[in-house]
C-alpha cells in the first residue's frame, strides 16, 4: 500500500488556518493534523501509533485494512474522520447516508455518522476486516451523486493526489485562499475543493448553510473567503439572492462544473467577473476522472461561452469516431479511475482502465477548445446528480407505468402513456416514484400525460418532442400554478416549474392578491416566496394554520393609507399622511420588483411595465372625466400637472401622488441603465440606495424656490419618500434597518408642520423598515388584499364617487371601495382574456448553439 502521509503533509504547515467553522471556530494545520492522528489510531487500534511531531506510523504487524462507510457533512468533525480513516490506511465509502442498500452490498467493517459530536464516533461492525481490498485503493464514490445504483467509483490515493494538483495549478491556490464549501463533502466536486485546496496550505470555510442564507454570506465576509464552487442550479439561487450586487471584497474567483451552464448564462457570469474583479472557471469532469478532465480559462469564457476549454495539466483528450456517428472525448491522464465496483468483490480489483470513455460526443473548434455537442448513452445531470435514464424507465415499467424519460437540463421528464380517468393519481404516483428512483426531489419531476409516447418514423422515441410536452399539473402543483396564472393574467401552461413571480412578470400590482391566495394555499406563506420558484413551493408542505394569514407588510401599509386618504378626503375623519407612507411603499416595491438580479434592459423593461399600467389607467379615466367636469386639464392627462401647471386649480393636486410616483420609478429606472449605476447598485445595493437618499434629502431642506412651501411636501420634491422606501427593501443587516430608523426620526419631524401627519408617516415608515410581514385574522386578510389590489382604482375613482353621497360619509368611502375593487377585478380579467388568447412561446435550449460558433464539418 502506498501511505498517504496525510498527517505530516498537514503537519508541515504548522499554525496556518486550515479550516474555520462559524465565527469564532478556527483549526489550525497542526491541529488538524494531530486530531487525524487521533482518529487514524482510534481505527487503527493497538496497530498505529503516535509521532511526537503529530505524525501517524503504521507498525508492524501491517494495520489491517477495513472498508469505512463514511456518511459525512460540510463540518470539520466529518473532514477529520475522513481523512483519519485514509491516514489509518482504510478504504472510504464516502456518502450522504449510510442506507440499507450499502450495508447489504458492501458489508462496511466500520460505519461512521456525522452527528452532534464535535468528532463523529465509529461504530465497528467487526474487529477485522471482511474484504481483501486493492492496496492502492483509498476511495469509493457514487458516479456524480446518487442514481439509486450500488455501483461505485474505484479510485486510488495516485488518482486524488493527480487531480488535486492540477485543479491546484490551473486555479493558482495560494496559501491565502479561502473556500466556502457550497457543495456537499461526498460529492466529487466539493470532494475536490477540499483536496486541492488542503494540499497547497490553503483553508476551507466549512458551512452545511445553503447559498439562499444571508448568514451564509455574513460568514463569507467577515471569514474573507476567496472562491467558491457552483453547479447550474446554484446559479439560479444565486440570482434569486442578487448575488452579483453583493459587496464580496475578498473573492478571488467562482468555478463551475457539476452539467452544462447555457452559454448566455456563462458569458453573463463571465462579465460579471470582469466586472467585479472576480475570475469565472467553467469546468468539465466525471466522478470516473476523480473530478476535472477540462477547464474553460477566464479570458476565453464570454468568447467560448459554449466549450469546456481544454484538458487539466497532466491530462489529455482524444477523439474516436463511434457508430451513432460523430465523435466520443476520451480522456488520458493520471486521475481515470481504477474501475467501477458493483460488488464487494471488486475492491480487490486493480486498475482495468488506461483512459476513460466520456459518452459524450464532442468536437475540437480552431481555437483548440473542446466542445461537448451530444450524449452517446442514456444519462442526464440534473442539479449535479448523473441520472441513468435506462434505469427509471425500468423501474417505472415494473410498476406498470408505459413511459419514456428524458430530461429538459433542469427537470427530469417523464411521458406517461395511456392517460384515462386516473391520470391525476397516476401522475402523482410516477412522479414519487420516479423522484426515488433518481434521488431527485419530487419538484424536480415534470410528468406528462399523453394518449401515446411520440415516436419517430423509424419508430424509436422522438425525445425531442417529449421534452418539450406541455406538463399537466395535477392536486397541489395544478392548484399554485392556477393561482400564478390567474393572478398574473396568463395562460396556465406558461406557469413552468422553474420560474418566479419576477420572471412571471410579477410586480407590486399583482402581489398582494397572490400572496394572499398563496397563503390560503399553503397555510404558511415564506416571506420571500417571491424568489422562489413555482416547483420550490409546489414542493412546500401544507401546513394547518394557527392564526390567519400571513400578511406583507406592504400590503397592508397600501390598505391602511389608501383608506386614511380616501376617509379624510371624503370627511369622514382627519389623518394626514397616509399617501407618503404609501410613497415609501412604493419605492420599496420599485426595489423589490424592479431592482432585481435581471440583466440592465430587462429591469427597464419591467418598470416601463409597472409604469403602464399605472399611467395608462389614469390617463383613460381622466380622459373620460374631461367632457363632463371641470376636474381636470390636458396636463393631467398627460401626468404632467406637477410639471407644467396650473397650480392654483382647486382640482390640480388631486393626482399628485400617482404623477410623482410615476416620476420616481421612470428616474429610477433611467438611472440604473446607467451602467456605471448599474455595476455599482449591482455590488452594493444597499449603500447604492444610501447615495441616492444622501442626494433625495437636500430637496428635503433646500426647495430652490421650485414650488411654494405648502406644496412642496405634495411635489416631486418628496422623492426622499420614495428613495427612503428603495433603501429599506435592499437593508438586510439590523445595522442597515437602525441607520435608517435613525434618518427617519430626523428627516419626518417638521417637515410638514403637523405632529400628527408626521407621527402618521413615521409609524408606518418603522413598519416597513422593520416588519416583514404580519399575521392577521383571514377575514381582515383578504379585506386588506382586494384594498391594497384596488388602491389606484379607488384612488381614481373616489374623487367623483364621493360627491354624489353628499353627507353620508360613510356610504360615500364604501362606494368609493367598491368601485376600485371593481374596476381592478375587470382590468384583471381583461389580462386574463388576452393572455389566453396568447400562445405562449417555448424556447429550444438546443437551438441557441445551432449554426453558432459550431465546429467544421470535418471535425464532426
Amino acid at each position: 500500500m502506498t501511505s498517504p502521509r496525510i498527517a505530516a503533509h498537514l503537519n508541515a504547515f504548522g499554525d496556518r488556518s486550515a479550516v474555520v467553522g462559524g465565527a469564532d471556530h478556527e483549526v489550525s494545520y497542526a491541529e488538524l493534523a494531530a486530531l487525524v492522528c487521533e482518529f487514524a489510531n482510534r481505527l487503527g487500534a493497538e496497530q498505529v501509533s503516535e509521532r511526537p511531531s503529530g505524525e501517524c506510523l503504521a507498525t508492524e504487524p501491517a494495520p489491517v485494512r477495513r472498508l469505512v462507510a463514511l456518511a459525512a457533512r460540510n463540518d470539520i468533525g466529518s473532514l477529520v474522520a475522513y481523512l483519519g480513516a485514509l491516514e489509518a490506511g482504510c478504504a472510504v465509502l464516502l456518502t450522504g447516508s449510510v442506507t440499507d442498500e450499502i450495508l447489504r452490498v458492501y458489508d462496511p467493517d466500520i460505519v461512521i455518522a456525522a452527528g452532534a459530536e464535535p468528532i463523529p464516533e465509529p461504530r465497528w461492525r467487526r474487529t477485522g476486516s471482511a474484504h481483501e481490498l486493492h492496496p492502492e485503493l483509498a476511495l469509493l464514490l457514487s458516479t456524480s451523486g446518487s442514481t439509486g445504483s450500488p455501483k461505485l467509483v474505484r479510485l486510488s490515493y495516485r488518482n486524488l493526489l493527480a487531480n488535486a494538483e492540477s485543479i491546484a495549478e490551473y486555479l493558482d491556490i495560494q496559501d491565502t485562499d479561502r473556500a466556502a464549501t457550497t457543495l456537499p463533502f461526498f460529492y466529487c466536486y466539493g470532494l475536490s475543493v477540499v483536496h486541492s485546496y488542503l494540499l497547497r496550505g490553503a483553508s476551507l470555510l466549512m458551512t452545511n448553510r445553503s447559498v439562499l442564507e444571508p448568514e451564509f454570506w455574513d460568514d463569507f465576509r467577515s471569514r474573507r473567503a476567496t472562491s467558491f464552487a457552483a453547479v447550474p442550479y446554484t446559479f439560479d439561487l444565486l440570482e434569486r439572492v442578487g448575488f452579483e450586487r453583493m459587496s464580496l471584497p475578498h473573492l478571488r474567483y467562482v468555478t463551475q462544473a457539476g452539467g452544462k451552464l447555457a452559454a448566455d448564462r456563462v458569458r453573463h457570469h463571465a462579465r460579471a467577473g470582469e466586472r467585479a474583479g472576480w475570475r469565472f472557471y467553467v469546468m468539465y469532469g466525471q466522478t470516473e476522472a476523480t473530478a476535472r478532465m477540462a477547464y474553460l480559462p477566464p479570458r476565453l469564457a464570454a468568447e467560448h461561452p459554449d466549450c469546456i476549454g481544454i484538458p487539466v495539466p497532466g491530462g489529455s483528450f482524444r477523439l474516436e469516431p463511434v457508430e451513432e456517428g460523430g465523435d466520443e472525448l476520451v480522456y488520458h491522464g493520471p486521475n481515470v479511475m481504477m474501475g467501477y465496483a458493483q460488488a464487494p468483490a471488486d475492491l480487490a480489483l486493480g486498475h482495468q482502465l488506461t483512459e476513460l470513455r466520456t459518452g459524450d460526443l464532442a468536437c475540437r473548434t480552431e481555437d483548440g477548445l473542446y466542445r461537448v455537442i451530444g450524449r452517446r448513452s442514456r444519462f442526464a445531470k440534473i442539479f449535479g446528480l448523473r441520472i441513468d435514464l435506462q434505469r427509471i424507465e425500468s423501474g417505472l415499467a415494473a410498476a406498470g407505468y408505459t413511459v419514456c424519460c428524458t430530461d429538459d437540463a433542469e427537470t427530469l421528464v417523464v411521458a406517461v402513456a395511456g392517460a384515462d380517468s386516473t391520470a391525476s393519481e397516476d401522475s402523482t404516483a410516477a412522479a414519487q416514484l420516479a423522484a426515488q428512483l433518481s434521488g431527485l426531489p419530487v419538484s424536480a419531476v415534470r410528468v406528462c400525460t399523453v394518449a401515446e409516447i411520440p415516436r419517430l418514423p423509424s419508430g424509436k422515441p422522438d425525445y425531442p418532442a417529449i421534452r418539450h410536452l406541455p406538463v399537466a399539473p395535477t392536486g397541489p402543483a395544478a392548484d399554485i400554478r392556477t393561482l400564478f396564472a390567474e393572478a398574473l393574467g396568463l395562460a396556465t401552461a406558461a406557469i413552468t416549474p422553474e420560474r418566479t413571480f419576477a420572471d412571471l412578470g410579477g410586480d407590486s400590482l399583482t402581489y398582494v392578491a397572490l400572496s394572499v391566495k398563496l397563503d390560503r394555499a399553503l397555510g404558511q406563506l415564506p416571506t420571500n416566496w417571491q424568489t422562489m420558484t413555482v416547483a420550490e413551493l409546489e414542493s412546500l408542505p401544507r401546513r394547518k394554520r394557527r392564526f390567519g394569514r400571513s400578511l406583507d407588510t406592504t400590503s397592508l401599509l397600501r390598505a391602511i393609507g389608501m383608506i386614511t386618504v380616501l376617509g379624510s378626503h371624503i370627511g369622514l375623519f382627519v389623518l394626514w399622511g397616509g399617501a407618503h407612507v404609501m410613497l415609501a411603499v412604493a419605492g420599496f416595491n420599485f426595489a423589490r420588483f424592479g431592482v432585481t438580479p435581471a440583466p440592465a434592459a430587462q429591469r427597464l423593461r419591467k418598470t416601463l411595465r409597472t409604469v403602464a399600467l399605472i399611467a395608462i389607467p389614469t390617463a383613460l379615466w381622466v380622459t373620460l372625466t374631461l367632457p363632463f367636469s371641470n376636474y381636470y386639464t390636458w396636463q393631467n392627462v398627460l401626468l404632467l400637472n406637477k410639471i407644467l401647471g396650473p397650480q392654483d386649480s382647486p382640482t390640480a393636486g388631486h393626482l399628485w401622488f400617482v404623477e410623482v410616483a410615476v416620476y420616481f420609478m421612470l428616474a429610477g429606472a433611467l438611472l440604473l441603465r446607467l451602467p456605471l449605476a448599474d455595476a455599482l447598485e449591482r455590488r452594493a445595493p444597499f449603500w447604492f440606495a444610501m447615495a441616492v437618499l444622501a442626494g433625495a434629502l437636500i430637496l428635503r431642506y433646500r426647495s430652490f424656490d421650485l414650488y411654494a412651501s405648502h406644496d412642496i411636501p405634495f411635489s416631486p420634491l418628496a422623492v426622499w419618500f420614495f428613495v427612503l422606501g428603495w433603501a429599506a427593501a435592499k437593508a438586510t443587516a439590523v445595522r442597515q434597518r437602525a441607520l435608517l430608523t435613525a434618518i427617519a426620526l430626523l428627516t419626518v419631524p417638521g417637515y410638514f408642520g403637523e405632529t400628527n401627519r408626521e407621527q402618521l408617516v413615521l409609524a408606518g415608515l418603522l413598519l416597513l423598515i422593520w416588519v416583514p410581514s404580519v399575521r392577521v385574522p383571514a377575514l381582515i386578510a383578504g379585506a386588506t388584499a382586494l384594498l391594497a389590489d384596488a388602491s389606484l382604482f379607488a384612488y381614481l375613482l373616489h374623487w367623483q364617487v364621493y360627491p354624489l353621497f353628499g353627507t353620508h360619509h360613510l356610504v360615500a368611502l364604501a362606494a368609493s371601495v367598491a368601485a376600485g375593487i371593481a374596476a381592478a377585478r375587470m382590468l384583471t380579467l381583461a389580462r386574463g382574456m388576452v393572455a389566453r388568447g396568447t400562445r405562449p412561446s417555448i424556447s429550444l435550449e438546443a437551438d441557441r448553439f445551432v449554426g453558432k460558433d459550431q465546429c467544421s464539418t470535418a471535425q464532426i
